[in-house]
């Protein structure tokens, strides 16, 4: 009933998510780019602080120091000496926080970048649009998160201000140098609780966001019935197929298949080459056996050697399971084998003997995917 209806019941296969993220649909988490920015500048602060304060004193200091010289050759020049040095922590958190944003995004977003996304649509400036998306589904989920975002935050703040109410109150009898210490580690203090609460927020947003967009892209079956049909169809993927083939067969196929004398296949999924030479062995050996790219190569390699390709399904399942490449048969398959044996034999001189009949003990028979028949 679901293929007849089109229903989304299947998960987005690999391919569907990548077409998805070349038109732009990623996984986002404005929450998680949050936190990310907030963390990493809450880092920098932490490191750049004291070199920050620095050279506020430094510069401070030069300003106020005032002797004979200074009055005479009075200038600004030594405290705009100090500017760079005040300026660059800044400028760095002001190139930090963005950058820890954007790599955030790229990294859960597979990497991409869409240039179309910065692209012109009238769509983001239609009033109408703007209301369904206020006051539609998504509007009022974003609003409740908003709201719960807000209130964890506040309670964090809340509770920061309770720890640190006593010292706050007593920084006007310190001296200067603890006042600003005590200020600077407050502020820190603020900033780490609150970007541990961003944290959880992210934590939580993150799935939500993934399973969102695993949902709006699912498949129907007839969506995968057609993706199957384009990826296996495609040039691409049969030039692939065809070079792991042929990958295979310049690997150890190809000196057994040097060896062979006839070819047994399923005839499309298994494929087994064998010979029989009394002078080595008293019974056919399996020199090679595969089944799918492996079997292909097979019957490829055969065709070029011009071997003789015989379709016996039951007896090609039966060597594939039953026998290890460069192993003499079972001995309950000698009469099926010798028999294609002989007819080999006889159209190699120049005979045109009918097929032979052949038959498997019921014991050595398999299915394709190797589960004994008796």
């Amino acid at each position: 009933m679901s293929e007849t209806a089109g229903e989304k019941t299947f998960a987005p296969t690999p391919k569907r998510l990548r077409d998805a993220a070349l038109k732009g649909d990623v996984l986002r988490s404005r929450e998680l780019a949050t936190a990310a920015s907030v963390l990493v500048g809450l880092a920098w602060l932490a490191w750049a602080g004291p070199w920050l304060f620095d050279e506020l004193f430094h510069m401070v200091a030069a300003a106020f120091v005032f002797d004979t010289g200074a009055i005479q050759t009075f200038g600004t020049n030594g405290m705009l000496a100090r500017l760079p040095g005040v300026f660059a922590p800044v400028i760095l958190l002001g190139l930090l926080v963005p950058l820890a944003s954007l790599a955030a995004q790229l990294a859960f977003g597979e990497g991409r970048w869409v240039g179309e996304n910065l692209a012109f649509k009238g769509s983001r400036i239609n009033p109408l649009s703007g209301l369904k998306r206020m006051f539609g589904p998504q509007g009022w989920i974003e609003m409740g998160k908003g709201l719960l975002k807000v209130a964890l935050l506040g309670g964090i703040s809340w509770f920061w201000w309770l720890s640190v109410e006593g010292e706050i109150a007593s920084l006007g009898r310190s001296a200067l140098d603890r006042q600003l210490a005590i200020g600077w580690d407050a502020m820190l203090g603020l900033l780490a609780a609150l970007t541990g609460g961003l944290v959880v927020i992210a934590g939580i947003d993150f799935p939500i966001q993934w399973l969102r967009r695993n949902q709006r892209l699912m498949m129907s079956m007839q969506e995968m019935r057609d993706e199957n049909k384009e990826t296996e169809g495609s040039p691409e993927n049969k030039a692939a197929r065809r070079q792991r083939q042929r990958d295979i067969a310049t690997g150890a196929l190809g000196p057994a298949m040097r060896e062979a004398q006839f070819v047994i296949t399923n005839p499309a999924h298994f494929a087994i080459a064998l010979a029989y030479d009394p002078a080595k062995a008293s019974a056919p050996i399996v020199l090679a056996k595969g089944k799918g790219d492996k079997a292909r190569a097979i019957r490829e390699l055969a065709a070029e050697r011009q071997l003789p390709v015989l379709e016996y399904p039951p007896l090609a399942r039966s060597l594939y399971y039953t026998t290890r490449e460069r192993q003499m048969i079972r001995e309950e398959l000698y009469t099926a084998v010798a028999a294609i044996v002989a007819f080999v034999l006889s159209v190699r001189r120049g005979e045109t003997p009918p097929a032979p009949v052949i038959s498997v003990p019921v014991g050595l028979q398999f299915d394709a995917e190797g589960r004994n028949g008796a």
